[in-house]
This record gives C-alpha cells, sequence and structure tokens, in this order.
C-alpha cells in the first residue's frame, strides 16, 4: 500500500466528521440508542425535516429521503416531506422511506419495503409499497412459538461473541431446516 493511500486511509479514520454528528448539527432530530449499521443513508441535503425516536435501528442500506426532485426539471421545484419515526422501529435492510411518512412506534417494517404512506405504530409492514400486513404483537407471538421448533443460538455464536469455525459448521448443521434464532 503506498504511502498517500496510508495517509488518506488514517485521514477517514481519525479526522474524518462523525456524519451522524454533522446530520445533527444541521437540524437532523434522534433520540437515544440510535443504530445505524452500515450503508444506511439519511438525506444528507433534507435532514432537518427527519425527526428519529429512541431505540431505533435502520439495518444495513436503509434511505431516508427527505426529499423528491424527480419534478424539479419539469415544475421548477423538489418536492420536500418530513420523516417521522417513533420509538422502538426496527427498518429492514434496504428498505426506502420517502418524504410526508411517519412510522409510528413498535412498528417493523420488513427488508426491501418501499415506504411511500404512513405506518400506524405496532404494526409490521412489507413490500412495494409497503402495506400492514398485521401487528407487531402477533408477529412476535408467531415468531415466538418458531422459535419452539428451530435451534437458538447465544451471543457466543456471534461475531461480536467470537464465534469459531467449528461454530459456524455446527451452526449450519443444527439449522438443516434453513431457520434458526441468534442472540
Amino acid at each position: 500500500m503506498g504511502v498517500d493511500r496510508l495517509l488518506r486511509k488514517a485521514y477517514n479514520k481519525w479526522f474524518r466528521p462523525d456524519p451522524l454528528r454533522d446530520l445533527t448539527s444541521r437540524g437532523l432530530v434522534v433520540g437515544r440508542n440510535l443504530k445505524i449499521l452500515p450503508g444506511a443513508t439519511i438525506d444528507w441535503s433534507h435532514c432537518w425535516f427527519v425527526k428519529i425516536g429512541d431505540d431505533v435501528t435502520l439495518a444495513p442500506g436503509v434511505r431516508l429521503i427527505a426529499h423528491d426532485a424527480s419534478m424539479k426539471m419539469h415544475l421548477g421545484y423538489a418536492r420536500i416531506g418530513k420523516i417521522e419515526i417513533g420509538d422502538r422501529v426496527f427498518i429492514g435492510a434496504g428498505s426506502i422511506v420517502l418524504p410526508g411518512v411517519s412510522i409510528g412506534s413498535d412498528t417493523v417494517i420488513g427488508a426491501g419495503s418501499v415506504v411511500s404512506r404512513s405506518i400506524p405504530g405496532g404494526m409490521v409492514a412489507c413490500g412495494n409499497p409497503a402495506r400492514v400486513m398485521g401487528t407487531t404483537s402477533g408477529w412476535l407471538d408467531r415468531k415466538r412459538a418458531e422459535m419452539i421448533n428451530v435451534p437458538c443460538f447465544g451471543e457466543e455464536y456471534t461475531m461480536r461473541g467470537g464465534i469459531t469455525e467449528a461454530m459456524r459448521a455446527e451452526m449450519n448443521a443444527r439449522m438443516a431446516d434453513g431457520v434458526g434464532y441468534v442472540e
């Protein structure tokens, strides 16, 4: 690796501004315990329209987009809209939340969803466009019942828990039917 590349890598690691701090300094409102996983983005150019509650997870590749410039060339204006996300919300990988949408507390948005309309609290929604599929409590009850019949693994079976090659092989063998749960 060349010296220039090493210096650039060190600069990005140590001196690059924290993106979340940059967004909040420009008006993004964020509650406690926000988890932003790799590749998730919040509309940089209109972040002051976004409000996120407590205990929210944005899975990998989630996009919160508070503006729509598709008609700017024709109308001379871009459409803008607030995005409000309640408490204890999980937004699945690759989902897109569009301008003018609110997502109520205790809601789960399935992976790959396009949320173009508001979703009430306590619901599970998925699809393109995202539609309510049921209540969060009903969905959790079904998953708890499923856990009785499939393997469940502790935190030691994760990267943060120090999983070994043998443990990965064990998980694959025990998950013969394809699914399991991990802490």
